[in-house]
């Protein structure tokens, strides 16, 4: 298979009628109602896979809590990198941006638990074991009372039903969940669990990127 420009696959968000762009809006939505209820201090995000940090440096430019929020974008794409660390130090929050593969967990010593996970643009372009296995992780990432923001397209076979049940049976509370009818799925879940050691391995990934949605 022949490797994907990400780049111009951005390209979609430019109309807003696109399915990317109406998914976008909602995820940002989720993400500022997680701000706006976070309580006082510091704010930690992690976001893996995090292209050009559209969703959350979006929601972050303007924002009240901005000079709150700290953590780290993950992309490997070193154009989508590069990006979103101007746009973010043009906004002046502090998000480290690192250019890698976000399938590592070495990637996410030091900033994690995280008070806010992105996991978006990540489900639809991985194999269903993999989104298993990501979820599973997903205690290693958050701390507690910590938010997950999540997207998967709904197409058939629709694994959205499995990746809840994925996720209550990791400790998380599902606090919101897109309609069906829409044709995106962006699920939010709350951290109901204790925070797990982040495991290391050097040798091993915790998904393999295929780019499918």
């Amino acid at each position: 298979m022949s490797r994907r420009d990400w780049s111009a696959w951005h390209e979609a968000y430019a109309d807003p009628d696109s399915a990317l762009s109406r998914r976008l809006v909602v995820v940002q939505a989720r993400i500022r109602e997680t701000l706006d209820a976070a309580p006082p201090g510091p704010v930690r995000v992690v976001s893996m896979c995090a292209g050009e940090g559209r969703d959350v440096l979006g929601v972050l430019d303007g924002h009240p809590r901005r000079t709150d929020v700290r953590g780290r974008l993950v992309e490997l794409d070193p154009q989508l990198a590069d990006r979103a660390r101007r746009r973010a130090a043009a906004i002046g929050v502090d998000l480290e941006v690192v250019t890698g593969d976000a399938a590592r967990s070495a990637h996410y010593a030091g900033a994690v638990p995280a008070d806010l996970v992105l996991l978006c643009g990540v489900f639809g372009n991985i194999a269903d074991v993999d989104v298993a296995r990501v979820v599973a992780a997903a205690p290693q990432l958050t701390a507690a009372g910590g938010t997950v923001v999540w997207t998967r397209h709904r197409r058939e076979p629709d694994l959205v039903p499995r990746i809840l049940e994925w996720f209550a049976a990791a400790g998380f509370v599902q606090v919101w969940l897109s309609d069906k009818s829409e044709g995106y799925g962006v699920g939010v879940h709350r951290f109901a669990g204790v925070p797990a050691a982040l495991r290391l391995r050097l040798d091993g990934t915790l998904f393999r990127f295929v780019g499918r949605d």
